[in-house]
């Protein structure tokens, strides 16, 4: 049984930053590319962030690119999202997802080759 844990998520003022984590368990994880969405009250979920399984390949929404940073630790099943100079339209519920397919080349930002999911962690930027 694949489990996928977020935490890090609070409140923090526009400008600050928060470093996401989502532990895995359940799966050869290092396999797996991993990314990060997040939803917006009264919005679709949409694309942040994915890395690939060995970490050779990063991509990132447009929205973000220069201000968050994905990373991984293998050894720890751990993939991480370093957010710096947080706007509020940062605000969301942050979802981590395990891509479907082993050892996939490049990272894919739509949701439907990701087969499993975190419960989501609340990130509230005040202004």
């Amino acid at each position: 049984q694949v489990q996928l844990v977020e935490s890090g998520g609070g409140l923090v003022q526009a400008g600050g930053s928060l470093r996401l984590s989502c532990a895995a368990s359940g799966r050869a994880f290092s396999f797996y590319a991993m990314g990060w969405f997040r939803q917006a009250p009264g919005k679709e979920r949409e694309f942040v962030a994915a890395i690939s399984w060995n970490s050779g390949s990063t991509l990132y929404a447009d929205s973000v690119k220069g201000r968050f940073t994905i990373s991984r630790d293998n050894a720890k099943n751990t993939v991480y999202l370093q957010m710096k100079s947080l706007k509020p339209e940062d605000t969301a519920v942050y979802f981590c997802a395990v891509d479907s397919f082993e050892f996939r080349r490049t990272v894919i930002p739509t949701e439907r080759v990701y087969n499993y999911w975190g419960q989501g962690t609340q990130v509230t930027v005040s202004s």
